[in-house]
């Protein structure tokens, strides 16, 4: 119903659901070392910058379940749209590697999800954290099926992301990377969003959208330099939910945001934009 806003409960992923993205090993890496930092009450640092508590293996099925349950509910006609406001992050996961606070690649896991069971045979990912989604990227870099566009901060962690890194074999021409400088202006980051948006939905023709919904492209974000207001996500929101019309899913998922105060109000605007409800400040 637009103009109303559920919360819902949510299934844990399973091993399964995360196989269909990550390598066996790296799922036991991440379930080991949480089983240690339970054991010794000590965190366990899988590089410097993603760190595992005894409580992570939890965090991170949830968070990947909460996603597909998103999607789930949202295919089946029972919600509209969805956002979900789950950590851990996932877009820096790649299929054999946690990184950049990363355990699991979230919304790549929720991509296979629905082609896995029928939903969608193609996906569109649209990533506006400020910095590139190596993960995902590479989870789809040679596949047609899924198309991959990010706006991203550039040069900036984690080194990946230029405009020339366009897919490989199959999947050539099926990413789409839209590089920035720091200082880039609210209006032009609108602008090049709408062009790169334009000839993404073309080539993918999408069954099913998900959002990478970082917040860190925020100003005053103290992991970026771009220059977003809050109601800016609002803006982007009703971009894609304009091209989607209303019969194509689109369900977001949290990735960064580092100011915890403007994190959540634009947070709040991509829900009221997914919700049919004007902007606030």
């Amino acid at each position: 119903m637009q103009g109303r806003v559920d919360q819902r409960e949510v299934q844990e992923a399973t091993v399964d659901d995360l196989l269909r993205v990550h390598t066996r090993e790296q799922v036991q890496r991440v379930r080991d070392a949480a089983v240690t930092a339970a054991r010794d009450g000590t965190p366990v640092r899988l590089d410097p910058d993603t760190v595992v508590s005894g409580a992570s293996w939890d965090a991170a099925l949830g968070s990947v379940g909460a996603l597909i349950t998103a999607c789930g509910e949202v295919a089946a006609g029972t919600i509209s749209n969805a956002f979900v406001a789950t950590r851990p992050p996932g877009h820096h996961a790649t299929p054999s590697q946690s990184m950049g606070f990363c355990l699991f690649n979230n919304v790549a896991v929720a991509a296979r999800w629905l082609q896995a069971n029928q939903i969608a045979k193609r996906v569109l990912i649209i990533d506006w954290d400020v910095h590139h989604g190596n993960g995902t990227q590479d989870a789809f870099l040679d596949d047609p099926t899924v198309t991959y566009l990010s706006l991203h901060q550039w040069p900036h962690y984690p080194g990946s992301g230029a405009a020339d890194e366009i897919g490989i074999g199959e999947g050539e021409g099926y990413t789409f990377n839209v590089p920035m400088m720091a200082g880039t202006t609210a209006a032009e980051y609108h602008d090049r969003f709408e062009r790169a948006l334009d000839a993404a939905w073309t080539v993918a023709d999408p069954c099913f959208v998900l959002l990478s919904s970082g917040f860190d492209a925020l100003r005053g974000d103290p992991l970026g330099g771009l220059l977003l207001e809050p109601t800016d996500f609002h803006s982007l929101t009703l971009s894609v939910l304009q091209r989607a019309g209303a019969d194509l899913p689109v369900v977001g998922a949290l990735e960064g945001g580092y100011h915890p105060k403007r994190t959540g109000f634009a947070t709040v605007n991509v829900i009221r934009a997914l919700a049919g409800i004007e902007p606030t400040d």
